[in-house]
């Protein structure tokens, strides 16, 4: 079996005026669908196991694909209304937004 090497970029601490532990309003929720989603990533592979045709595949990783955008829309709202407001009220909103940047480059590359 193949995988895919995963990058080991290290990230540093965020700057961003969240510190080290992330928890906001839709923590739970945030939870909640990902293990929704990790068991539908695991209904896929058993469908690929069972042969199931390829169609049915595709539909199933599009359910897949538009279930993490919506937790990413989750998490980016959070850091919007928490994070980035705790930045600009400590006068760190420059470096804050900066970090928005790069996130919104990796969520929708």
């Amino acid at each position: 079996m193949e995988t895919e090497a995963i990058s080991n970029e290290v990230v540093s601490e965020a700057t961003d005026g969240c510190g080290p532990l992330h928890i906001h309003e839709h923590h739970q929720n945030v939870l909640n669908r990902l293990a929704r989603i990790e068991g539908h990533v695991g209904g896929i592979r058993r469908m690929v196991e069972d042969g199931k045709p390829c169609p049915d595949l595709l539909i199933q990783i599009a359910a897949v694909r538009s279930a993490l955008n919506g937790v990413g829309r989750l998490i980016l709202q959070d850091h919007i209304r928490g994070c980035m407001l705790d930045a600009a009220a400590k006068g760190d909103f420059e470096n804050a937004y900066h970090e928005l940047e790069v996130s919104l480059g990796r969520l929708i590359a």
